[in-house]
């Protein structure tokens, strides 16, 4: 009997030293262009821009292209291509010059991008279909507390050693992952489908953009991202707002941002074991309705500690939204597509990155900070209205293991 509980643990370990990495460079990168890269300082705003977003753009439109070749060849095999090349990525950006070498780096980023889709793809052909929903649940905590580590175990490592060493560092975590997965992670052969098996012809097969279900997780996974990244550009002033002044803006800001992070890590499998228990979409249609809810809430008081705890609780409701995403993507699909649709996952939520802060910026723009806050959570009531009502309408179809799709 295959190992399900140990592919997990190495899985949702890679996740956290995956998203760390992406995100222990936040925190000094705009003073990386500055006294290592040269960079003006009235330069950096634009640089740091387009450097963060060159590497999501271009990762967001190879996603599908990983995905599918996951499919073809192995899962497995694209994990390692992925991580490797991220591996490399970061090293190479504790040695760049100027900030155009630093600019490329991110490109070859965005081209090796394809890691997260991966892990999920493997994890959801390894994991017993009834702890299907459990693992979706780790996996997504084991991402969101990298999101969390990584801009502390940044500014850390950065003032311990040096930027350069960190970007190393970053590198070296990543090679951890390449080699926990070659050594110790097993990818179960898959089986033909049986409509491919019984035609003969595999290009038979409708596309997996062609199924209501997968087209409605996609779209939800690219508003509900787009509202996580409308309140970034903001948040630091709106929290200056609340506490009356700039003092210590930085540190007071990166603990607000976190704690979302931490009651997501908590309730995520928690939420995973509810979408096993009730149904995935249900419970999908719960967390979101929740999430809007205290999203407008936590934009009502003109306290810092209440807005603060409002994100906490929020958190803890907002953490069930991917794992039900993820959980009815894999029962909705053939076990062959699970890269693909994986892949189309990711490129959706990359979507969401890139509108989510020039809306948000534009919004703050012509309204206020508050209101930013406030229709971030506001936008998740059309969204969990408009699933639910184009919900399947057969008996059964909840999203459970034991229902099928």
């Amino acid at each position: 009997m295959k190992n399900w509980k140990l592919t997990l643990t190495i899985l949702a370990a890679s996740s956290v030293l995956m998203s760390s990495s992406y995100t222990m460079l936040i925190p000094f990168l705009p003073m990386y262009l500055i006294q290592e890269l040269g960079v003006e300082q009235a330069n950096v705003n634009w640089w740091s821009s387009i450097i963060f977003s060159v590497s999501f753009l271009i990762s967001g439109l190879m996603a599908p292209v990983w995905g599918a070749l996951a499919d073809k060849k192995s899962r497995k095999l694209m994990a390692i291509r992925a991580s490797l090349c991220l591996s490399i990525s970061y090293i190479l950006g504790g040695f760049v010059t100027t900030p155009w070498e630093l600019f490329a780096m991110r490109v070859f980023q965005g081209f090796a991008a394809g890691l997260w889709p991966a892990l999920l793809s493997i994890m959801s052909g390894e994991a017993p279909p009834k702890r299907l929903g459990f693992c979706m649940g780790v996996m997504q905590a084991g991402l969101t507390a990298g999101h969390v580590l990584g801009p502390l175990a940044g500014g850390v490592l950065a003032e311990l050693f040096t930027m350069r060493a960190t970007f190393i560092i970053a590198g070296a975590a990543l090679f951890l992952i390449s080699l926990a997965i070659i050594f110790l992670v097993h990818e179960t052969p898959r089986v033909p489908s049986k409509k491919t098996s019984e035609s003969g012809n595999s290009a038979e097969k409708p596309s997996v953009l062609s199924i209501p279900a997968v087209q409605r997780m996609l779209f939800a996974a690219c508003i509900v991202q787009m509202t996580i990244l409308m309140t970034q550009p903001v948040l630091p002033l709106y929290i200056a707002e609340l506490q009356g002044s700039m003092d210590q803006i930085v540190l007071i800001s990166g603990i607000v941002f976190s704690i979302i992070g931490i009651s997501g890590v908590i309730a995520s499998p928690i939420w995973g074991i509810v979408g096993q228990g009730w149904g995935f979409r249900p419970a999908l249609y719960l967390a979101l309705l929740l999430s809007g809810i205290f999203g407008v809430i936590q934009a009502i008081p003109q306290d810092l500690t209440a807005f603060t705890a409002w994100r906490f609780v929020g958190g803890l409701t907002f953490a069930g939204i991917f794992p039900a995403v993820n959980a009815v993507l894999t029962q909705s699909t053939d076990p062959a597509d699970r890269g693909k649709v994986f892949g189309y996952s990711y490129a959706a939520q990359q979507l969401g990155s890139v509108i989510g802060p020039i809306l948000g910026g534009a919004m703050a723009t012509w309204i206020s900070n508050q209101m930013v806050v406030a229709m971030a959570g506001a936008f998740l009531f059309p969204l969990v209205a408009l699933l639910y009502f184009r919900r399947p309408r057969e008996h059964g179809a909840t999203g459970t293991p034991q229902h099928g799709v």
